[in-house]
């Protein structure tokens, strides 16, 4: 009789036990998400290994190749007695006028000015600057030698474009230094036609820019544009040299061309560009006083 009532009994005991043990379950299958957050650890793990390499990766592309030169000649030394002679033959000072320069360790120059004065027979003037720039290496700016690569296409742009030049003719020159172009034009003032001669080199991290013009004044004749071009050259390569003669002995670039903050050595530049837009317009001046 009271076995049925027993079995009810226990069969109710057994599901009180059984859904007592669905929790037991669900917690179970919490502990197997906490299982994935262990996975998860080991992602961080993998990724935080992925951006110690790529930081290893991104300090070795910043990097770069040491500059080759550290210093710079003085620019108003470059040229020989000799060259200077069969270029600007009647300059007054042999020794030059150096050009204004915030820092002389990236960048000078040196012009020189001669005018034959033949009275009525007419003269013949000249006018001859060199100038020098040297880049060092910055992680963020690139290597010394890209930089100076850089400044060579716009030096080379800018004689291209001055203002005014008629019959403008470009040429590759090979034999001086890693890169090498000669721009010519001729420039009319008033009734007198220069003859210019803009001849840009690149050696290494630095470049060279000589600057040589010419006329006739007072109805002399033209000079011949072919022996100025070449005079620009020789003394393109004696710049040269004498830019690599400095560096022979090695030695460290100045600290202050080192360290120097970027805005400053932008500004530089702009101020170089200031000053060779100077040393046109005296040029001009020389040229008017020349004539007169």
């Amino acid at each position: 009789m009271h076995r049925p009532a027993q079995r009810k009994r226990q069969l109710r005991s057994r599901l009180l036990v059984c859904a007592a043990a669905v929790p037991v379950i669900l917690v179970a299958g919490c502990s197997s998400d906490s299982g994935s957050d262990s996975g998860s650890d080991g992602a961080k793990k993998d990724s935080g290994a992925k951006a110690s390499a790529s930081a290893k990766s991104g300090d070795k592309a910043a990097s770069v190749e040491k500059a080759a030169y550290a210093k710079l000649p003085e620019p108003c030394d470059v040229l020989s007695k000799k060259t200077l002679e069969d270029l600007v033959p009647k300059a007054k000072d042999k020794s030059g006028k150096a050009g204004t320069s915030s820092d002389t360790a990236l960048r000078g120059s040196c012009s020189w000015d001669s005018l034959d004065n033949n009275g009525v027979d007419g003269s013949q003037f000249r006018w001859l600057r060199v100038s020098l720039m040297r880049f060092e290496s910055d992680p963020s700016l690139g290597s010394g030698a890209k930089r100076a690569q850089d400044s060579f296409a716009k030096q080379v742009a800018d004689a291209q474009g001055t203002k005014d030049a008629k019959s403008v003719k470009t040429e590759p020159v090979q034999g001086v230094g890693q890169q090498a172009t000669l721009v010519r034009y001729d420039l009319k003032k008033d009734k007198d036609t220069f003859k210019q001669q803009t001849f840009v080199t690149r050696v290494e991290n630095a470049v060279i820019t000589v600057d040589f013009n010419g006329a006739g004044l007072a109805g002399d004749d033209a000079p011949d544009a072919g022996k100025l071009s070449k005079d620009a050259q020789k003394a393109a390569k004696e710049a040269a040299d004498a830019v690599v003669a400095a560096n022979k002995g090695g030695g460290e670039a100045s600290s202050d061309a080192s360290d120097k903050p970027k805005a400053d050595d932008k500004a530089d530049d702009k101020k170089a560009d200031d000053a060779k837009a100077d040393d046109k317009a005296d040029d001009k001046k020389k040229s008017d006083s020349g004539k007169s």
